[in-house]
């Protein structure tokens, strides 16, 4: 049967619309389809994280996303309080913007953060993905699908016409969200618990420059009565563009029957936020949502795989959701190349579960248990089980007590609001994720021991499994580019030293790139890289196209040849036999 496309995705938020930019880019015949007419239509997430960001540097579109985005410095000065006219109980300096923290950022990526709403990311992906030879299909819903041996035949309602068609393709990605019907039809294993809580997104207008221009942050969070109705206990007035619009989050009783939210009910929700009661407001949208806790055990069936929401469903706690949905994709798309290419085994493609489904079910765990760390703050304040204009006031009073008592609520604040550090600074929850399948050849080495808090904290290694390090080294001219800048592209790399000559003979039947470090105008000038390729300088890694390690050799082994190509034939064809 004739395939009308090699992969089709279904979905084109942050998942779906990265998945076809990165099948594109390496030249796989891609269709992508969505009910919708356009793009997101509410910047619903927003959070860019580094590894996000060195993802896009990867497909040549980081400098288009930073001029959509809010840079990280306009991103930190987080704000606990009781409306934003009103009293501060607190701040906390997030998103690496604290000035200890900024080092340990900086020093960890190419790349900085930025706050990038789905409604900039989504046109920016999916354009480019159409302009790099994917078909792009608005108004076209997937309704099922059938998969055999061969490949999978999709059926879509063309909402345009009203005409239900046929699609073909060798592999299919269900990218289609929270409700994912692809996840549904494929009957994949889901742990957790949905409708946790219920909560409201108003998207409105107005100049809030007054209140937030001298403490610059994408988020402010509200303590106001009523705010902890099946919700946290706070209110969110979160930035979308500095500073005339915003996104509104309030907690509505799940348990009750919906709330309809007209303009006037949501003004009145936004002035009492902002503590403005004549606040010039223009309100674009109002939407429900709920909170989940919910992960797929097994991201694929067949010829079929799910990303995204898809397969991990939770808060907006952390900042995570399009971050690890984009990283889904980065991870399959350069398999699917492969396989379709017959330059992989299928066998590589149950690799996809095996790394990202530990860390769907991290991200899921994390984003609700930051969700559920406000607790301390409440109970410093004495309104743990919920409290009205009058009890947030005599809280705040025995908050500021010039007494024992005053002392002691004081510190149990500061350490509630350090506690928010696991929210709005977990950068090791970003950025340290270890793969462990077939497409990773343990070295032998020692478990690994994390120095510091390994949520916090990033921890740099080229173990295998681990992302590659970054660093800077100088280049042609004297230009400074990181490591992560000669690995990707969609191919594998060999990385080595200014002694390993012999790799280059070593890998010259195998399709990927070697790259010597100190050789031809490529200088680890200051001595960064020495300190952490953790390998003799005529070792080698064998990097992944998504960057990761997939192997290392402490040092030239005494025949480089074998060993180069026991391990590539081991990561791309695991089925087959490595000796």
């Amino acid at each position: 049967m004739t395939h009308d496309t090699d992969v089709l995705v279904v979905g084109s938020g942050p998942a779906g619309g990265s998945a076809a930019l990165l099948l594109a880019t390496y030249g796989v015949r891609t269709t992508l389809i969505t009910k919708y007419g356009w793009v997101a239509n509410t910047p619903r997430a927003h959070i860019t994280n580094q590894r996000t960001m060195e993802v896009l540097r990867d497909l040549g579109i980081q400098a288009e996303a930073e001029a959509q985005g809010t840079p990280q410095h306009l991103m930190g000065d987080t704000v606990m309080c009781t409306s934003l006219a009103g009293e501060e109980i607190g701040r906390i300096r997030t998103w690496g913007t604290g000035d200890a923290s900024a080092t340990e950022y900086g020093a960890a990526s190419p790349c900085g953060m930025i706050d990038l709403p789905q409604t900039y990311l989504e046109p920016i992906l999916v354009s480019r993905a159409a302009e790099r030879g994917a078909k792009v299909r608005f108004d076209t819903e997937f309704l099922s699908l059938h998969q055999d041996d061969d490949g999978v035949t999709a059926t879509v309602l063309d909402r345009v016409r009203g005409e239900t068609q046929t699609i073909r393709a060798r592999y299919l990605i269900g990218a289609d969200g929270g409700r994912s019907l692809v996840a549904e039809q494929l009957g994949l294993p889901v742990a957790g618990r949905t409708g946790k809580a219920g909560s409201m997104n108003i998207v409105f207008e107005a100049d809030l420059n007054r209140y937030v221009q001298h403490r610059p942050s994408i988020l402010y969070w509200v303590m106001r009565p009523g705010a902890e109705t099946g919700g946290i206990g706070m209110g969110l007035v979160r930035c979308v563009r500095p500073w005339h619009k915003w996104l509104l989050t309030w907690g509505y009783d799940i348990d009750q029957a919906p709330p309809e939210v007209d303009d006037a009910a949501a003004t009145a929700i936004v002035r009492d936020l902002v503590g403005d009661a004549e606040l010039d407001v223009a309100i674009e949208s109002t939407s429900l949502w709920t909170v989940n806790h919910s992960y797929a055990t097994e991201y694929s069936s067949g010829r079929v795989f799910c990303a995204g929401d898809a397969v991990h469903r939770h808060p907006p706690s952390n900042g995570l959701g399009s971050n690890t949905s984009i990283q889904d994709s980065y991870n399959l798309a350069w398999k699917l190349a492969m396989v379709l290419r017959g330059e992989a085994d299928p066998a590589l493609l149950d690799t996809y579960t095996a790394e990202r489904a530990p860390v769907g079910r991290q991200i899921v765990d994390r984003a609700n248990l930051s969700r559920d760390q406000f607790l301390p703050i409440f109970e410093t304040l004495g309104i743990a089980g919920g409290g009205d204009d009058e009890a947030i006031t005599l809280g705040m009073k025995a908050l500021d007590a010039p007494d024992a008592d005053g002392a002691a609520r004081r510190a149990r604040m500061a350490e509630a609001i350090e506690l928010k550090n696991f929210e709005f600074n977990a950068h090791g929850v970003e950025m340290n994720q270890r793969y462990e399948s077939t497409a990773v050849i343990p070295d032998g080495s020692p478990e690994e021991v994390f120095r510091q808090d390994k949520e916090l904290y990033v921890q740099a290694t080229t173990r295998p499994g681990a992302r590659l390090p970054h660093v800077w080294l100088v280049g042609a001219g004297g230009h400074r580019l990181s490591t992560l800048d000669l690995v990707g592209q969609g191919r594998f790399t060999l990385l080595t030293g200014i002694s390993g000559a012999a790799w280059i003979d070593a890998a010259a039947s195998l399709p990927l790139t070697v790259i010597r470090i100190g050789v031809d105008g490529l200088r680890d000038a200051y001595g960064d890289w020495l300190r952490a390729r953790e390998i003799e300088e005529d070792g080698a890694l064998l990097v992944r196209p998504d960057g990761y390690i997939a192997w290392r050799a402490a040092r030239l082994p005494e025949d480089p040849t074998a060993a180069l190509a026991r391990a590539y034939t081991s990561v791309v064809r695991p089925t087959s036999d490595p000796r």
